[in-house]
């Protein structure tokens, strides 16, 4: 049975405390089980016709829907993962869909967020998957939009739900794009150029400064800086070949000339064999994850206090691109992009664009 902890969750459960609690169904009875707490308890004896078995230490509920949505009530904050199906057949079907996702050649990335989507969406509708209908997916959408979920994970969680019905359980009546909420028109975060620089400055490890140097000079995402070889750097041609990125595509970047001056240096201090930037494992390149809490920790050094993942950089790279001049069809190449559209959302946050603009207010004398 796959439980679902929040960051705090998992932090606390490190220290050795269990903060997991497990429901399922057995026979006519609900089972709950969970470490003790007095909270918990209270909550547990709120029922009418509750059990304590001392033997196996847990919770006995009659099982019926009054019960069901109570207990999804009182432990909503511990994110409890509910199952009432036959867990083998569950894991099965999971299992269908995590090969049929590798076949039709999604991402890593794609496939766990598709996976979990799926077990949260199995655990709301407490029952059977295979009996899922339309009206589940209305319920579990405007669940989602109860609890402020972004219009983005909603739209994957559907996604998710759509390729299930779809692709595995052949149920070609389940209704998935009637009820996806209006995508959200979001402007990207952008940092100045002064504030960039404090960022690339305050860094002093070799390694960790050369990341960030190519992540901004290259408008790179996150999980393309991290999966670079040494080959993917052209220094005659200066262009980065970034391969199979987001939407398993190939294209070429520009490298900088100070990146390039910043890579060498780092080079020779390092020499990396195979990827440019090697993880702790044997063999294997640096986490997203390490690379993220790098970023991190040179915002706060920098004194950087606007909330902005390392994203921001390919955002600022792209921003100050337009500001300088350059094509907006040349920036859609470099970053990678589709659709135009998509590189268009720059223009919004563009200074050079809005600063030109003069306010009726400074026409008005006093």
């Amino acid at each position: 049975m796959d439980i679902f902890l929040n960051r705090t969750q998992v932090r606390k459960t490190k220290r050795g405390c269990n903060m997991s609690v497990i429901i399922e169904k057995q026979n006519e009875n609900i089972i709950v089980k969970f470490d003790y707490s007095p909270e918990r308890i209270k909550k547990i004896k709120s029922f009418k016709n509750y059990t304590w078995d001392s033997n196996n230490k847990i919770w006995i509920l009659p099982f019926n829907q009054e019960n069901i949505n109570k207990l999804k009530v009182i432990f909503r904050n511990e994110q409890v993962r509910v199952q009432f199906e036959d867990n083998n057949i569950f894991a099965n079907i999971i299992k269908q869909v995590e090969e049929t996702l590798k076949v039709k050649g999604y991402s890593l990335k794609t496939i766990k967020s598709y996976l979990n989507h799926i077990k949260r969406f199995s655990s709301f509708i407490n029952k059977n998957i295979r009996e899922v209908t339309s009206e589940d997916l209305k319920v579990y959408t405007l669940f989602l939009l109860g609890e402020n979920k972004s219009h983005t994970y909603v739209n994957q969680a559907i996604s998710s739900i759509k390729f299930l019905c779809k692709e595995v359980l052949n149920k070609e009546n389940v209704n998935t794009n009637v009820y996806r909420p209006k995508k959200e028109n979001k402007l990207p975060k952008v940092l100045c150029k002064e504030d960039v620089v404090k960022i690339l400055k305050v860094v002093k490890n070799e390694k960790h400064k050369t990341i960030l140097f190519l992540t901004y000079s290259a408008g790179l995402r996150v999980s393309e800086v991290v999966k670079l070889r040494i080959e993917d750097i052209d220094s005659k041609r200066m262009l980065i070949h970034i391969k199979q990125g987001k939407g398993k595509k190939d294209r070429y970047t520009i490298l900088s000339e100070a990146a390039l001056i910043q890579l060498r240096k780092y080079y020779k201090l390092e020499k990396p064999e195979v990827w440019l930037f090697p993880g702790g494992k044997q063999g294997r390149y640096i986490t997203e994850r390490s690379v993220e809490k790098i970023f991190e920790n040179a915002c706060i050094l920098s004194g950087i206090s606007k909330k902005v993942s390392i994203h921001v950089l390919r955002h600022s790279f792209a921003t100050h691109l337009l500001e300088d001049g350059i094509d907006l069809r040349y920036i859609q190449e470099l970053l990678g992009h589709s659709s135009s559209k998509t590189t268009e959302i720059y223009t919004h946050v563009s200074e050079k664009s809005i600063r030109n603009i003069k306010s009726p207010l400074d026409n008005i004398v006093f």
